[in-house]
């Protein structure tokens, strides 16, 4: 797809969903958008349905059924992480491809208007390097500077705050591991644990990074205590126990907030599968010390879905935030790279996850480059949009547009309402802006067409999802 017709599409789109449903008003037309496998068609208008007087649909109807009067969770934003790797690869390619980046991300007009993204303290695999903020042994943190990071991540972060606007973006940040002098291992990389006497220490590390970067002009609005807290990984890692976890949030990471004020700030624990979630977060949460300074439960997807461990923590700790903070498909392969799994296993994970009290919703790397890099330990894998250094040639994978069919048209200040499908063939999540437009999001992963009617008071309009699609329907 060009970027003109790329671009003619999404503004298209846009146009659209400036239209508002006015509070109690009967659904009279929904726009739809669509992506399709066997068709061209990626985030394109369809046209729209009508709805018709229908109070009881029959069993044998299949049907979406909408309540906006039942309201959930806010929604704080979608997007991607932020790393040095795609910073690089960004910088490497040509100027106007760089516009083209910014434009189909952060633009909400022209692209799919990202807004939650997702940093890291240091170096993480997606580095060229490991490197730190400060020289060996120094527990003053005299040597502290991010230097390193001046030359292309804050750059472009700085250029993605400009396009999608400082007040409408939100940032956190993750430690992949400690500097390698403050671990029992002596080594950034392969696990190890932070040792206790370097618990203070690193807590006022990452007070300070939160610091630099915001004397950039970069707001950190929370941070996650630690990426994957219970994985050895031949990359950037450090062991947690929840035990551990708990602990340093309570006595040192959450108190050195408070003191260097940083107190609004939020703080995540857990930052790892789901499969263990509800666990890790009992442990914290059981302990009003520790829980005071918790705003929320962040996770990945890269072991079993276990969709309802996220519900049984909502449940269990109403009072809670469930962030989904990283996902992505891999390993990087040319062959592979247009299979429709790919942004399938994203329009799964969004829907569940949405339905299961999730605020926020983190994709990982936002760009990498033609072999799913740069990494220091080819941990390659794709990215929503894949920039070619040699070349200058982007390429848009499906899931780019899967996840287009939620952060463009669901906004942050959104509230989730009911959804519920008659059908296993299609899976369904819903929200109602703050204008009031409702926004509908049916996923079909099955070999076959699927009718189905759209009902929302006593009202239905007559649709169909086509086999391997995603539609995004915005009511009026």
């Amino acid at each position: 797809m060009t970027s003109l017709r790329f671009s003619l599409l999404l503004t298209i789109a846009a146009g659209s969903i400036l239209s508002v449903r006015a509070a109690n008003h009967p659904p009279a037309t929904a726009q739809v958008y669509i992506t399709a496998q066997e068709t061209g068609q990626r985030l394109a208008p369809g046209e729209p349905l009508h709805f018709v007087e229908m109070p009881q649909p029959s069993e044998k109807q299949d049907a979406i059924f909408v309540d906006a009067s039942k309201t959930f969770q806010t929604l704080l934003g979608i997007g991607g992480a932020l790393t040095d790797a795609s910073a690089e690869t960004f910088y490497k390619l040509p100027k106007d491809k760089q516009q083209e980046v910014l434009d189909a991300y952060f633009d909400p007009q022209k692209g799919i208007g990202y807004s939650l993204g997702r940093t890291h303290i240091h170096s993480c695999d997606f580095s060229s390097e490991s490197y730190t903020y400060v020289t060996n042994d120094d527990k003053t943190l005299a040597s502290f500077n991010i230097s390193h990071d001046l030359k292309y991540r804050v750059p472009f972060i700085k250029e993605i705050l400009a396009k999608a606007g400082k007040d409408n973006f939100t940032i956190f940040a993750s430690p992949w591991s400690p500097p390698a002098w403050m671990k029992d291992n002596d080594d950034m990389l392969h696990g190890g644990k932070l040792k206790p006497d370097c618990y203070q220490v690193w807590a006022d590390y990452c007070t300070k990074f939160i610091k630099a970067y915001e004397n950039e002009g970069i707001p950190i609005w929370g941070m996650t205590v630690q990426n994957e807290p219970m994985a050895i990984q031949k990359w950037e890692s450090c062991v947690y126990t929840a035990e551990d976890e708990r602990d340093f949030v309570k006595n040192y990471l959450g108190p050195t907030f408070a003191r260097d004020g940083l107190g609004k700030k939020k703080i995540l624990i857990w930052d790892h599968n789901r499969g263990m979630i509800y666990q890790r977060a009992k442990v914290v949460l059981d302990d009003p010390e520790a829980a005071k300074y918790v705003w929320g439960v962040a996770y990945h997807w890269y072991v079993g879905d276990h969709f309802e461990n996220v519900a049984e923590v909502k449940e269990a700790f109403p009072s809670t935030h469930l962030l989904f903070t990283e996902g992505c498909n891999g390993p990087y392969s040319t062959e592979t790279i247009d299979d429709w799994k790919w942004g399938e296993n994203y329009g799964k994970s969004m829907i569940n996850d949405f339905n299961n009290g999730v605020e926020g919703w983190t994709d990982w790397n936002v760009l990498l480059d033609e072999e799913g890099g740069p990494n220091h330990v080819q941990n390659f894998c794709f990215a929503p949009i894949h920039g070619d250094t040699k070349t200058g040639a982007l390429h848009y994978m499906n899931s780019y547009y899967y996840i287009g069919h939620f952060s463009k048209f669901i906004r942050p200040g959104a509230k989730r309402i009911i959804s519920s499908s008659t059908t296993d063939n299609l899976i369904t999540t819903a929200f109602v802006n703050q204008d009031k437009n409702v926004v509908v999001v049916v996923m079909n992963s099955t070999e076959h067409d699927q009718p189905f009617y759209l009902w929302m008071d006593n009202m239905a309009a007559k649709s169909a999802s086509p086999a391997h699609s995603i539609i995004t329907l915005v009511v009026r």
